[in-house]
């Protein structure tokens, strides 16, 4: 069956919107965007980024959706100016540690030996996943839209409502993240701040994580120049300055976890908020004043891990509208 409608607007330009909007174009539509604030002043482009499905619901559909990413990211290795390679993550628990849910996805997971265990930890597993360069990549997103024909805007003024957005003949794709508690007036969304510290890479090549053993919540990622070492997961905390004290908290755990980083330089700080919600929302819908919208929002600590799931998915529901 024909479709009816082949424009889009896209609201938000963090990876969820980007990823969006990029199906949407490769697929014939015609799309444009607009967002508060666009690459790289995004809560995306501070991002520690690396595939994992983290503080994200419901398991059945973040499932599907990860495993899409995980695919994806994987041929994205092949394109040099994506940013996207891969790391063995070794996670890390105080107890014997159960079957993660989200193991059918990934190519390459065992239990960490002994050897590999840092002191007070009972257990790990240790899996490959792909590593996102967040500066490289979203930047290679945002290339790539506007390659395909997207256009992008920037608003000057913050958005009271999705009524009124999109012209006659556009599907409505919002992508607002923490936007939408007030967009839609969902109250299911919430901040999860998490502060992060930036350090020179003293040679680390493997990513530690902690969620939730003695040095919990903490964790080293290494990148080509830096390492992001975080970090906080604090619920319905809105603020973004950055607290001297945690930063020296994090610094003191993470060096616990890996004592090479003790003499790496600090080179920055930053906090960014991830859009929490009780499960994610990729649905169709309509604004109060009966336009088409789809939701793809509310994504936690997983953005990147579902965002090209999730854009699929927003572009089979956009097919039939």
């Amino acid at each position: 069956m024909e479709r009816r409608m082949n424009k889009a607007l896209v609201v938000g330009a963090g990876v969820v919107g980007l990823t969006s909007g990029i199906r949407l174009l490769e697929e014939g539509f015609e799309v444009r965007m607009i967002a508060a604030s666009l690459p790289p002043d995004t809560t995306s482009n501070v991002a520690p980024a690396y595939w994992y499905p983290y503080r994200v619901f419901p398991e059945d559909r973040v499932l599907a959706w990860a495993t899409v990413s995980y695919k994806t990211y994987t041929g994205l290795r092949r394109v040099p100016e994506s940013g996207i390679d891969a790391f063995e993550l070794l996670k890390l628990f105080d107890k014997p540690a159960e079957e993660p849910f989200w193991k059918p996805a990934v190519k390459s997971y065992r239990h960490a030996r002994p050897d590999e265990l840092p002191e007070g930890y009972a257990d790990g597993f240790v899996v490959e996943v792909p590593r996102i360069e967040t500066p490289v990549y979203m930047s290679y997103l945002v290339e790539r839209f506007k390659e395909s024909g997207g256009r992008m805007e920037k608003l000057e003024t913050e958005l009271d409502s999705l009524d009124g957005l999109a012209a006659t003949g556009e599907i409505l794709v919002n992508c607002t993240g923490l936007g939408s508690r007030k967009l839609c007036g969902d109250e299911n969304v919430y901040p999860i701040r998490g502060q992060l510290v930036r350090i020179s890479n003293p040679g680390l090549t493997k990513c530690l994580s902690d969620e939730s053993g003695p040095l919990g919540l903490s964790y080293i990622v290494p990148r080509y120049k830096d390492c992001i070492l975080g970090g906080t997961a604090e619920e319905n905390n809105w603020s973004l300055d950055v607290d001297p004290e945690t930063a020296a908290e994090i610094l003191r755990k993470c060096a616990i976890l890996e004592p090479r980083i003790k003499d790496a330089e600090v080179l920055g700080h930053s906090v960014g908020l991830r859009p929490g919600r009780t499960e994610v929302r990729l649905e169709k819908g309509e604004t109060s004043d009966g336009h088409p919208v789809i939701h793809n929002y509310g994504h936690g600590g997983g953005g990147f891990t579902l965002s090209w799931g999730c854009a699929g998915e927003v572009l089979e529901i956009a097919r039939g509208i």
